[in-house]
């Protein structure tokens, strides 16, 4: 059975006491709970890494970063380590965001460099891959999903990709309203875990999670989830809102 994964993106948002109050409301709601549907993670800004991890540390939600350095330590001003993320708690880090992508340029030989050092580091990753909408409209998603993988992720041995998490994110979908069909969804997926399957194995294909993102909400996120190669998503603008976060991790099946 694969991990059930819902992850909160919160992207460049909220100062510490305001992030230290939206992780103290998730973490006490999920720790009154029996049993999780999913595993809960929070993916802050770094200034919240520390404070977070002290108010989740005994509970059931994990923490993530949503980035780290492309080298190990040394004279890199503003820039914070795979092993420094790692000192503050987080056991996750989020990779190859499309806004990491467009914004500051980071190609794929970048990603695995990145996706090296965070899983040396101890690190799981959240390995995030998607198009745009001029490649979709063009019918070219899937070669941009493939090379995206192949370059940025299948340089990895075998033995360390169940360290790793997959967010499919079609970049059009990002903060514009709209979303992915739960087709739409599936199709890409599907066509994932094929890769992955090609590359790996079916054991490996069968155990990896892999996530959506792209305007996941309460109202559409139990409909996406649903379809079988779904095991989750990572949450952008509805993680910001503990009754919508919460809402989107009810709706795992």
């Amino acid at each position: 059975m694969r991990k059930k994964i819902v992850a909160g993106n919160w992207k460049m948002n909220m100062d510490l006491a305001e992030g230290l109050k939206l992780a103290e409301s998730i973490h006490k709601y999920f720790s009154e709970k029996p049993a999780e549907k999913a595993t809960v993670i929070l993916c802050t800004p770094f200034i919240h890494l520390s404070g977070v991890h002290e108010i989740v540390k005994h509970g059931k939600v994990f923490l993530g970063a949503q980035n780290c350095a492309a080298e190990a330590s040394g004279a890199y001003t503003g820039e914070v380590s795979a092993w420094m993320v790692k000192s503050t708690g987080a056991e996750y880090v989020i990779l190859g965001h499309s806004e990491r992508r467009s914004y500051y340029n980071e190609d794929d030989r970048l990603l695995n460099k990145k996706t090296m050092l965070a899983l040396n580091a101890g690190l799981k990753v959240i390995f995030c891959c998607g198009e745009v909408l001029k490649e979709r409209e063009d019918n070219k998603h899937f070669l941009v999903v493939k090379r995206q993988l192949e370059e940025g992720l299948f340089p990895l041995a075998a033995e360390l990709i169940d360290k790793i998490v997959i967010a499919y994110e079609p970049v059009w979908a990002i903060g514009t309203g709209l979303t992915a069909t739960p087709d739409q969804a599936q199709e890409m997926h599907q066509y994932i875990r094929d890769l992955v399957r090609e590359k790996y194995g079916n054991d490996t294909a069968k155990k990896l999670p892999i996530l959506y993102g792209g305007s996941c909400k309460p109202s559409n996120a139990a409909e996406i989830f649903s379809k079988p190669d779904v095991d989750g998503g990572l949450i952008g603008g509805a993680a910001l809102k503990k009754e919508d976060f919460i809402g989107i991790v009810e709706a795992v099946k």
